[in-house]
Protein backbone atom coordinates (compact mmCIF):
# COMPACT_ATOMS: atom_id res chain seq x y z
CA UNK A 1 0.00 0.00 0.00
CA UNK A 2 1.73 3.83 -1.14
CA UNK A 3 2.45 5.53 1.61
CA UNK A 4 0.60 9.01 1.29
CA UNK A 5 1.54 12.49 3.10
CA UNK A 6 0.05 13.98 5.82
CA UNK A 7 -1.08 17.75 4.49
CA UNK A 8 -1.37 18.70 8.50
CA UNK A 9 1.86 17.48 9.35
CA UNK A 10 3.88 19.48 6.98
CA UNK A 11 1.83 22.37 7.50
CA UNK A 12 3.04 22.14 11.17
CA UNK A 13 6.56 21.38 10.26
CA UNK A 14 6.88 24.66 8.31
CA UNK A 15 4.97 26.25 10.96
CA UNK A 16 7.80 24.81 13.26
CA UNK A 17 10.62 26.03 10.79
CA UNK A 18 9.08 29.59 10.90
CA UNK A 19 9.05 29.73 14.85
CA UNK A 20 12.75 28.57 15.05
CA UNK A 21 13.79 31.55 12.30
CA UNK A 22 12.00 33.90 13.79
CA UNK A 23 13.40 32.90 17.41
CA UNK A 24 17.42 33.28 15.76
CA UNK A 25 16.41 36.75 14.29
CA UNK A 26 14.81 38.17 17.31
CA UNK A 27 18.26 36.92 19.57
CA UNK A 28 20.49 38.79 16.82
CA UNK A 29 18.40 41.69 17.28
CA UNK A 30 18.32 41.92 20.90
CA UNK A 31 21.77 40.67 21.26
CA UNK A 32 23.38 43.14 19.52
CA UNK A 33 25.20 42.40 15.97
CA UNK A 34 28.17 41.38 17.11
CA UNK A 35 26.54 38.80 19.63
CA UNK A 36 23.69 37.93 17.60
CA UNK A 37 26.13 36.07 14.64
CA UNK A 38 28.12 34.77 17.01
CA UNK A 39 25.26 32.88 18.92
CA UNK A 40 24.15 32.34 15.18
CA UNK A 41 27.72 31.04 14.52
CA UNK A 42 28.19 28.94 17.16
CA UNK A 43 31.37 31.21 18.39
CA UNK A 44 29.64 32.74 21.40
CA UNK A 45 32.44 33.97 23.05
CA UNK A 46 32.16 35.99 26.60
CA UNK A 47 35.82 37.80 26.72
CA UNK A 48 35.78 41.31 25.12
CA UNK A 49 37.36 41.78 22.31
CA UNK A 50 41.17 42.74 22.12
CA UNK A 51 42.36 46.93 22.49
CA UNK A 52 44.23 47.24 19.18
CA UNK A 53 47.52 49.14 19.87
CA UNK A 54 48.49 52.81 18.69
CA UNK A 55 50.63 53.27 16.41
CA UNK A 56 53.56 55.06 17.50
CA UNK A 57 53.06 59.30 16.89
CA UNK A 58 56.09 60.97 15.66
CA UNK A 59 56.44 64.33 17.36
CA UNK A 60 58.78 66.99 16.49
CA UNK A 61 60.68 68.31 19.40
CA UNK A 62 59.98 72.06 20.23
CA UNK A 63 63.42 74.30 19.94
CA UNK A 64 64.98 75.87 22.34
CA UNK A 65 64.43 79.89 22.02
CA UNK A 66 67.63 81.46 20.75
CA UNK A 67 69.03 83.74 23.50
CA UNK A 68 68.96 87.41 22.18
CA UNK A 69 72.54 89.33 22.35
CA UNK A 70 72.90 91.41 24.95
CA UNK A 71 74.10 95.33 23.37
CA UNK A 72 77.29 95.92 24.68
CA UNK A 73 79.25 99.36 24.70
CA UNK A 74 81.03 99.36 20.84
CA UNK A 75 84.51 100.81 22.73
CA UNK A 76 85.05 98.47 25.86
CA UNK A 77 82.54 95.73 24.57
CA UNK A 78 80.90 95.27 27.69
CA UNK A 79 77.30 94.79 28.04
CA UNK A 80 74.53 97.24 29.44
CA UNK A 81 72.26 99.70 28.53
CA UNK A 82 73.77 100.88 25.68
CA UNK A 83 72.83 105.02 25.06
CA UNK A 84 72.81 106.07 21.61
CA UNK A 85 75.51 109.60 22.05
CA UNK A 86 78.42 110.32 19.90
CA UNK A 87 81.81 109.79 21.39
CA UNK A 88 83.55 112.59 23.72
CA UNK A 89 87.29 113.30 22.42
CA UNK A 90 88.98 115.48 25.14
CA UNK A 91 92.87 116.66 24.64
CA UNK A 92 94.17 115.94 28.50
CA UNK A 93 97.48 117.32 29.56
CA UNK A 94 100.31 114.62 31.36
CA UNK A 95 103.02 116.86 32.78
CA UNK A 96 103.98 116.79 35.87
CA UNK A 97 101.87 120.03 37.10
CA UNK A 98 98.59 118.75 35.47
CA UNK A 99 98.70 115.50 37.37
CA UNK A 100 96.63 113.95 39.16
CA UNK A 101 93.97 114.49 36.50
CA UNK A 102 90.05 114.68 36.61
CA UNK A 103 87.94 112.68 35.02
CA UNK A 104 90.52 110.18 32.95
CA UNK A 105 89.92 106.94 34.95
CA UNK A 106 86.46 107.17 33.03
CA UNK A 107 87.43 107.03 29.81
CA UNK A 108 86.78 104.30 27.38
CA UNK A 109 90.00 104.37 25.58
CA UNK A 110 93.05 106.42 26.04
CA UNK A 111 95.41 107.06 23.81
CA UNK A 112 98.95 108.82 25.02
CA UNK A 113 101.36 110.48 22.29
CA UNK A 114 104.62 112.52 22.17
CA UNK A 115 104.58 116.13 21.88
CA UNK A 116 106.87 118.73 22.31
CA UNK A 117 109.66 118.34 24.77
CA UNK A 118 108.90 114.89 25.01
CA UNK A 119 105.84 115.57 27.22
CA UNK A 120 102.85 112.80 27.00
CA UNK A 121 99.82 114.04 26.28
CA UNK A 122 96.57 111.79 26.38
CA UNK A 123 93.62 111.36 23.97
CA UNK A 124 90.71 110.42 26.35
CA UNK A 125 87.51 109.25 24.56
CA UNK A 126 84.52 108.98 26.78
CA UNK A 127 80.94 107.36 25.63
CA UNK A 128 80.20 104.19 27.57
CA UNK A 129 80.86 106.18 30.99
CA UNK A 130 80.92 110.35 30.76
CA UNK A 131 82.17 112.30 33.90
CA UNK A 132 81.15 115.38 34.91
CA UNK A 133 84.15 117.47 34.16
CA UNK A 134 87.65 116.30 32.79
CA UNK A 135 90.70 118.43 33.74
CA UNK A 136 93.18 120.09 32.47
CA UNK A 137 92.40 120.15 28.92
CA UNK A 138 95.45 121.11 26.23
CA UNK A 139 95.61 121.82 22.78
CA UNK A 140 95.31 119.63 19.54
CA UNK A 141 98.28 118.22 17.98
CA UNK A 142 98.61 117.44 14.26
CA UNK A 143 98.29 113.50 14.71
CA UNK A 144 94.92 114.10 17.01
CA UNK A 145 92.75 114.14 14.02
CA UNK A 146 94.49 110.86 12.44
CA UNK A 147 94.36 108.92 15.68
CA UNK A 148 91.01 109.60 16.67
CA UNK A 149 88.57 110.64 13.66
CA UNK A 150 87.34 106.92 13.28
CA UNK A 151 85.06 108.19 16.45
CA UNK A 152 83.03 111.20 13.98
CA UNK A 153 82.58 112.48 17.79
CA UNK A 154 83.04 115.53 19.51
CA UNK A 155 86.71 117.00 20.22
CA UNK A 156 87.09 119.29 23.20
CA UNK A 157 90.83 120.89 23.68
CA UNK A 158 91.78 124.23 24.95
CA UNK A 159 93.37 125.76 21.63
CA UNK A 160 95.67 125.23 18.44
CA UNK A 161 97.14 125.85 15.23
CA UNK A 162 94.98 126.72 12.60
CA UNK A 163 96.20 123.77 10.38
CA UNK A 164 95.97 121.09 13.02
CA UNK A 165 92.36 122.20 14.02
CA UNK A 166 91.24 122.02 10.01
CA UNK A 167 93.12 118.31 10.02
CA UNK A 168 91.00 117.21 12.64
CA UNK A 169 87.79 118.87 11.21
CA UNK A 170 88.46 116.96 8.03
CA UNK A 171 89.01 113.85 9.39
CA UNK A 172 85.41 113.80 10.91
CA UNK A 173 85.47 115.19 14.69
CA UNK A 174 83.51 118.40 15.40
CA UNK A 175 85.56 120.95 17.00
CA UNK A 176 84.78 122.35 20.13
CA UNK A 177 88.00 125.35 21.13
CA UNK A 178 88.03 127.02 23.88
CA UNK A 179 90.08 129.46 22.33
CA UNK A 180 86.86 130.04 19.52
CA UNK A 181 84.16 130.45 22.57
CA UNK A 182 82.61 127.23 22.70
CA UNK A 183 80.80 126.37 25.70
CA UNK A 184 82.01 124.29 28.35
CA UNK A 185 84.92 125.63 29.44
CA UNK A 186 86.36 127.55 32.19
CA UNK A 187 89.17 127.58 34.75
CA UNK A 188 89.38 126.30 38.06
CA UNK A 189 91.21 127.59 41.30
CA UNK A 190 93.09 124.70 42.48
CA UNK A 191 95.54 124.31 39.55
CA UNK A 192 97.85 126.57 38.57
CA UNK A 193 97.64 128.50 34.97
CA UNK A 194 98.17 127.12 32.48
CA UNK A 195 96.81 123.41 33.75
CA UNK A 196 93.45 125.12 34.76
CA UNK A 197 90.85 124.35 32.03
CA UNK A 198 88.30 122.46 33.03
CA UNK A 199 85.96 121.00 30.64
CA UNK A 200 81.89 120.37 31.43
CA UNK A 201 81.40 117.08 29.14
CA UNK A 202 77.62 117.58 29.60
CA UNK A 203 77.87 121.06 27.76
CA UNK A 204 80.37 119.83 25.25
CA UNK A 205 77.90 116.82 24.30
CA UNK A 206 75.14 119.56 24.10
CA UNK A 207 76.75 121.28 21.22
CA UNK A 208 76.94 118.23 19.19
CA UNK A 209 75.72 119.01 15.78
CA UNK A 210 73.21 117.04 13.53
CA UNK A 211 76.14 115.27 12.03
CA UNK A 212 77.70 114.01 15.12
CA UNK A 213 74.75 112.27 16.91
CA UNK A 214 75.99 108.74 16.26
CA UNK A 215 77.65 106.58 18.55
CA UNK A 216 81.25 105.29 17.41
CA UNK A 217 81.49 102.08 15.66
CA UNK A 218 83.12 99.80 17.61
CA UNK A 219 86.97 100.21 18.41
CA UNK A 220 87.96 96.24 18.45
CA UNK A 221 86.37 92.68 18.30
CA UNK A 222 85.94 92.15 22.09
CA UNK A 223 85.66 87.96 23.72
CA UNK A 224 81.76 87.31 24.11
CA UNK A 225 82.58 83.72 25.21
CA UNK A 226 84.82 84.80 28.96
CA UNK A 227 86.94 82.29 27.66
CA UNK A 228 89.48 85.27 27.04
CA UNK A 229 90.91 87.02 24.16
CA UNK A 230 93.97 87.05 21.85
CA UNK A 231 96.20 87.67 25.12
CA UNK A 232 94.81 84.76 27.20
CA UNK A 233 95.11 82.07 24.14
CA UNK A 234 98.20 83.13 22.62
CA UNK A 235 100.30 85.08 24.81
CA UNK A 236 102.91 84.74 27.88
CA UNK A 237 102.52 85.25 31.44
CA UNK A 238 103.74 89.23 32.81
CA UNK A 239 103.50 90.83 35.71
CA UNK A 240 105.16 94.01 34.48
CA UNK A 241 105.19 96.24 31.27
CA UNK A 242 107.50 99.03 30.83
CA UNK A 243 107.54 101.84 28.33
CA UNK A 244 109.67 104.57 27.28
CA UNK A 245 108.31 107.33 24.74
CA UNK A 246 110.78 109.80 26.08
CA UNK A 247 113.17 110.17 28.83
CA UNK A 248 110.60 112.26 30.38
CA UNK A 249 108.04 109.94 29.89
CA UNK A 250 108.12 105.99 31.14
CA UNK A 251 105.51 104.57 32.13
CA UNK A 252 105.03 101.34 34.23
CA UNK A 253 101.87 98.81 34.15
CA UNK A 254 101.93 96.24 36.68
CA UNK A 255 99.43 93.29 36.47
CA UNK A 256 97.31 92.89 39.56
CA UNK A 257 95.03 89.59 39.91
CA UNK A 258 92.90 91.39 42.71
CA UNK A 259 91.25 93.62 40.35
CA UNK A 260 92.28 91.73 37.22
CA UNK A 261 93.54 94.93 35.92
CA UNK A 262 96.85 97.24 34.43
CA UNK A 263 97.54 99.62 37.41
CA UNK A 264 99.40 102.49 35.87
CA UNK A 265 102.76 104.35 37.33
CA UNK A 266 104.92 107.35 35.84
CA UNK A 267 108.07 105.36 36.60
CA UNK A 268 108.09 104.27 40.24
CA UNK A 269 105.32 106.76 41.43
CA UNK A 270 101.49 105.20 41.45
CA UNK A 271 99.30 107.03 38.58
CA UNK A 272 96.51 108.52 40.16
CA UNK A 273 93.64 110.32 38.84
CA UNK A 274 91.72 112.74 41.24
CA UNK A 275 88.77 110.41 42.68
CA UNK A 276 91.49 108.82 44.65
CA UNK A 277 91.64 105.64 42.00
CA UNK A 278 94.88 104.56 40.28
CA UNK A 279 94.66 104.99 36.83
CA UNK A 280 94.59 101.18 35.11
CA UNK A 281 93.37 99.46 31.93
CA UNK A 282 91.71 96.21 31.20
CA UNK A 283 93.63 96.07 28.15
CA UNK A 284 97.37 97.43 27.07
CA UNK A 285 97.93 97.87 23.22
CA UNK A 286 101.73 99.22 22.91
CA UNK A 287 102.03 100.26 19.35
CA UNK A 288 105.45 101.25 18.20
CA UNK A 289 104.88 104.23 15.26
CA UNK A 290 107.46 106.68 13.15
CA UNK A 291 107.79 110.54 14.59
CA UNK A 292 108.41 113.09 12.17
CA UNK A 293 109.17 116.77 13.26
CA UNK A 294 107.42 119.25 11.96
CA UNK A 295 108.38 122.20 9.80
CA UNK A 296 107.65 125.65 12.31
CA UNK A 297 107.14 125.94 15.94
CA UNK A 298 104.73 126.04 18.90
CA UNK A 299 104.33 129.05 20.91
CA UNK A 300 107.25 128.57 23.27
CA UNK A 301 109.71 127.83 20.52
CA UNK A 302 109.73 123.86 20.36
CA UNK A 303 109.67 121.87 17.31
CA UNK A 304 106.44 119.98 17.37
CA UNK A 305 106.66 116.40 16.68
CA UNK A 306 104.14 114.16 14.71
CA UNK A 307 103.37 110.66 15.20
CA UNK A 308 102.45 108.57 11.73
CA UNK A 309 99.62 106.52 12.50
CA UNK A 310 98.70 105.99 9.03
CA UNK A 311 100.26 102.58 8.03
CA UNK A 312 101.33 99.99 10.43
CA UNK A 313 103.81 98.53 12.39
CA UNK A 314 104.63 96.09 15.66
CA UNK A 315 103.21 96.02 18.95
CA UNK A 316 102.57 94.35 21.86
CA UNK A 317 98.83 93.32 23.72
CA UNK A 318 98.32 93.24 27.33
CA UNK A 319 95.41 91.47 28.82
CA UNK A 320 94.26 89.50 31.57
CA UNK A 321 97.89 89.22 33.28
CA UNK A 322 99.40 87.84 29.49
CA UNK A 323 101.46 89.49 26.87
CA UNK A 324 101.83 88.87 23.14
CA UNK A 325 103.32 90.21 20.15
CA UNK A 326 100.71 92.03 17.69
CA UNK A 327 100.87 93.81 14.55
CA UNK A 328 98.79 97.08 13.92
CA UNK A 329 97.46 98.79 10.81
CA UNK A 330 95.41 102.30 9.46
CA UNK A 331 94.60 102.27 5.98
CA UNK A 332 93.60 105.95 6.72
CA UNK A 333 93.15 108.98 8.70
CA UNK A 334 89.87 108.18 8.40
CA UNK A 335 89.77 104.56 9.02
CA UNK A 336 89.54 102.15 12.19
CA UNK A 337 92.73 100.79 13.86
CA UNK A 338 92.99 97.13 12.84
CA UNK A 339 95.27 94.55 15.10
CA UNK A 340 96.42 91.33 14.22
CA UNK A 341 97.52 88.36 16.21
CA UNK A 342 100.72 86.24 15.85
CA UNK A 343 98.42 83.83 13.48
CA UNK A 344 97.15 86.52 11.31
CA UNK A 345 93.67 86.62 12.89
CA UNK A 346 92.07 90.08 14.32
CA UNK A 347 93.29 90.35 17.97
CA UNK A 348 90.24 90.05 20.44
CA UNK A 349 90.25 92.06 23.55
CA UNK A 350 88.65 91.43 26.77
CA UNK A 351 85.59 93.44 27.73
CA UNK A 352 86.73 97.01 29.55
CA UNK A 353 88.86 100.02 28.79
CA UNK A 354 91.75 100.00 26.52
CA UNK A 355 94.86 102.77 26.97
CA UNK A 356 97.39 102.71 23.81
CA UNK A 357 100.87 103.82 23.88
CA UNK A 358 102.60 105.52 20.52
CA UNK A 359 105.98 104.51 21.19
CA UNK A 360 108.27 106.17 19.13
CA UNK A 361 110.43 103.41 16.66
CA UNK A 362 113.80 103.66 17.47
CA UNK A 363 114.24 106.62 20.43
CA UNK A 364 111.51 104.58 22.02
CA UNK A 365 110.50 101.28 23.82
CA UNK A 366 108.83 98.48 25.48
CA UNK A 367 109.54 95.11 27.70
CA UNK A 368 107.69 92.72 29.46
CA UNK A 369 108.26 90.88 31.96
Amino acid sequence: MTEQSNPRRAVSDRKGWTVLLIAIIAVVLIGGGTVGIAYFNGAFSSSPPPTPTPEPVETTPTPSPTPTPKPTWPLTGVTGDVVQRPALVVKVENSSEARPQEGLDSADIVFEEMVEGGIARYIAIFHSSVPPQVAPLRSVRPMDGPIAGWTNGVLAFSGGQTPFIDRAQADGLQILSMDAGADGFSRVKNRPSPHDVAGDTAAFLAQADANHQASPVPFCSFDTTGQGGTAQRLGAASSTVSVTISPIATPVWTWDGGSGLWLRAEGSMPAMAESGAQLSATNLLVLGVDVVTLPGMDAAGTHIPESIVVGQGTGLLASGGMTTPITWQKDSETSTWQFIDSTGAPVVLSPGNTWVELVPNGSGSWSAA
